[in-house]
């Protein structure tokens, strides 16, 4: 792939889930994810972030295709990877070591019973045809790029503490070399002083491989240490999205505003205005009519009630809420 192509795109993205309700009455629908779309560039970072519910692991799990998307475009490489009537077996496995995830829990996500150089392998033994020497050279200089020791290879996940196991799992999702990587909640497990470490190491793989990131986080913090771009979610769909200067500098969509202003800061000239949210989340199985976000926001208008907005450019981003004014 070329610096200048994308690593990844997606648009109009969707996943929905039937969901059984009983011997009479017919399944309802989850509209887990609603019609997301973005470009990915090589070597920039996406942040994805929302409270819980609204659709981010979803999102990372269509990304990374552990789930077909309802409908929608998927490119990597150029190729749609979403149509699966369309795209052989070979043509899904190539596309697959295209894209790799970092979960949320390092342990979890690492087999008890596997070494570390077993679990590291793994994905050279299915994509790549290197004998047992290569293998373990590869190994061994994946773990030398993460910061663990060579002695490492041969010891289990219990035997690491969790930001090293984190290491581990980064290690494993680069060992194929992919154009994106999509990382779900990878430092909330961890302490807040690993949690740097691991940034840091997620930046300096960046800079030195060119990957770009799908970075899911509910942590502001984070995604202003990380992010070059900032996908604010609502509900399964986009309410606000572009540069990260733009959107946490200067919040225009109410719930991003109200996102900016739950975050704790020391000084007090530092603190946004509080944006007063009524009541929870609405149920993906009812979504509100219009306006996903009407009956939580402070500035609705009839015009919300009856009528869904849409993503528009305002101000060097695009913002979906009909209040707001270019």
């Amino acid at each position: 792939m070329s610096e200048a192509a994308p690593a990844l795109q997606a648009q109009d993205l969707t996943r929905h889930y039937a969901v059984a309700r009983g011997v009479w009455r017919a399944p309802a629908l989850v509209r887990a994810l609603n019609g997301v779309s973005f470009t990915l560039p090589l070597r920039r970072t996406l942040a994805v972030v929302g409270e819980s519910g609204c659709g981010k692991s979803t999102l990372a799990r269509v990304l990374t295709l552990i789930e077909p998307p309802s409908s929608g475009v998927l490119r990597l490489d150029g190729v749609d990877a979403a149509d699966h009537a369309r795209s052989d077996a070979a043509t899904r496995q190539k596309l697959r070591r295209r894209v790799q995830m970092v979960f949320q829990n390092p342990f979890a996500s690492l087999n008890p019973r596997k070494s570390i150089a077993a679990a590291l392998a793994e994905p050279l033994l299915i994509h790549e045809k290197l004998n047992a020497a290569e293998r373990m050279e590869r190994v061994q200089q994946m773990l030398q790029r993460v910061g663990l020791r060579p002695e490492h290879a041969q010891r289990y996940p219990h035997m690491f503490s969790g930001g090293q196991r984190q290491r581990v799992a980064i290690a494993r999702a680069m060992m194929l070399g992919p154009a994106t990587v999509v990382a779900d909640e990878p430092t909330s497990a961890l302490d807040v002083s690993i949690q740097a470490q691991i940034l840091n190491l997620f930046m300096d793989l960046q800079d030195e491989t060119g990957t770009a990131y799908v970075f899911v986080s509910h942590n502001l913090a984070v995604v202003q240490h990380v992010a070059h771009e900032v996908l604010v979610m609502y509900l399964g769909a986009a309410v606000e999205q572009g540069p990260k200067e733009a959107v946490l500098g200067r919040p225009l969509h109410p719930y991003t505003q109200a996102l900016l202003a739950a975050v704790p800061v020391l000084h007090a000239a530092q603190r946004r205005a509080r944006v007063p949210l009524v009541g929870e989340l609405p149920s993906p199985l009812a979504p509100p009519s219009g306006c996903s976000f009407h009956t939580r926001c402070p500035w609705v208008q009839p015009r919300c009630r009856a009528e869904a907005p849409l993503l528009r450019d305002v101000g060097g981003r695009h913002v979906a809420c009909h209040v707001v004014q270019a």
